[in-house]
């Protein structure tokens, strides 16, 4: 089992930026994660993942170069830096752990066994 329990979320203006966290208790080693976001009427999608090591990152296309995946020295938290924020980013941004111990980072929501609760960002304009 794997907890996850996310912050960092909040309004920003078009432009801003936001630093979002994510930590993780329980089995955690070998665990890779990922960021995924969710919009009103919007099927979840994926934003950005990294894997246990931290040497590989993912990344959603729609975020390249504007958002940053990374994680803490002790492997169990996973931090979001999102920059250049724009309206289109509003979103509950949730944080997701795939157990696997898979090779490679998935992209897939259905890969990823556990969930944290979700955490509001909204960006105006």
């Amino acid at each position: 089992q794997v907890q996850l329990v996310e912050s960092g979320g909040g309004l920003v203006q078009a432009g801003g930026s936001l630093r979002l966290s994510c930590a993780a208790s329980g089995r955690t080693f070998g665990v890779a994660m990922a960021w995924f976001r969710q919009a009103p009427g919007r099927e979840r999608e994926f934003v950005a993942g990294i894997n246990w090591s931290g040497g590989t990152t993912v990344y959603a296309d729609a975020v390249k170069g504007q958002f940053t995946i990374s994680k803490g020295n002790a492997r169990n938290t996973v931090s979001l830096q999102m920059n250049s924020l724009r309206p289109e980013d509003t979103a509950v941004y949730f944080c997701a752990a795939d157990a696997h111990l898979s090779v490679v980072v998935s992209t897939v929501p259905a890969q990823y066994e556990y969930w944290g609760q979700g955490t509001q960002v909204t960006v105006s304009s």
